[in-house]
């Protein structure tokens, strides 16, 4: 009668099984690198390169001509491998664009949207230290309605009838936001409007009149200075109309009162009643 055997296989010692791990792994990377490469190489090829490239939105300010010379010298990659962000930024480079929206729509084709700056005025920015009178502007540049400050060609913009803002870095927001109170009043009053602004760095105003009157608002709040101007604009006409001559400055920071100058008269006006002036 014969006799049944049952053999039973050794384990593999713990090395030879993390050598198997090991080299499973790396077949496993090397597969994996290797359908990464193809993939890259499939993306380059030409087959996959931009077709065609749509601009949309506000388009006012730039031609293809400028958009494909600022532009298209920073884009690449093929329609795969193109980064938007950076192709966004690219557009975004171009003079008179705000801000980009890049998309990559099949077959081949890059789709933008561009919002342009639309410009509200001129900027001047001045030193820190420097006071309303000061001529120590550093730049000239242009605000745009969100009031941004932004770079672009001055000459694009010469027909426009464009204020000028002139203050401290990072005060044009705040400087439109006063213009925009106060050319409004001056039209409704005088009929003509604020055709400069300056803010010094310690935050006293002053307004120079479109037909050259300069007037010293002083400093405080926006709503203190608008209604400091109000109380100003709503009696100046009497005192012109009285001498029968043209407004030369005003000074409205006493405190109790505002001092003018006529053209050809000089006289000191007492404030309106209730009136607060504040230096």
């Amino acid at each position: 009668m014969g006799a049944t055997f049952t053999h039973t296989a050794a384990p593999l010692p713990p090395d030879i099984r993390v050598m198997n791990g090991v080299a499973g792994l790396l077949l496993a990377g090397v597969a994996l690198a290797a359908l990464a490469a193809g993939a890259l190489w499939l993306a380059r090829q030409p087959a996959l390169a931009i077709r065609a490239i749509t601009v949309e939105g506000d388009v006012s300010r730039n031609s293809s001509a400028s958009l494909r010379a600022n532009a298209l010298p920073r884009l690449s990659g093929s329609f795969v491998t193109m980064n938007l962000q950076k192709a966004k930024a690219a557009f975004e480079a171009v003079p008179w664009v705000r801000h980009a929206t890049v998309r990559r729509v099949w077959p081949l084709q890059l789709v933008v949207t561009l919002e342009e700056h639309q410009p509200a005025a001129y900027w001047e920015t001045k030193a820190e230290n420097a006071d309303a009178d000061s001529d120590a502007v550093v730049d000239s540049r242009l605000v745009n309605t969100f009031g941004e400050v932004f770079e672009a060609n001055l000459g694009d913009v010469e027909d426009e009838d464009l204020p000028t803002l002139a203050g401290p870095d990072k005060s044009s927001a705040a400087m439109l936001a006063m213009w925009r109170q106060l050319d409004p009043m001056t039209h409704r009053k005088l009929d003509e409007g604020v055709s400069r602004l300056d803010l010094s760095g310690r935050g006293s105003w002053k307004a120079t009149l479109e037909k050259g009157a300069v007037v010293e608002l002083g400093r405080g709040s926006e709503a203190e200075v608008v209604a400091r101007y109000g109380q100003f604009i709503a009696n100046i006409t009497q005192i012109t109309t009285r001498y029968q001559t043209s407004l030369v400055s005003a000074d409205l920071r006493h405190e109790n009162g505002y001092a003018v100058r006529l053209a050809g008269v000089t006289t000191v006006s007492n404030a309106p009643k209730g009136a607060t002036k504040k230096n």
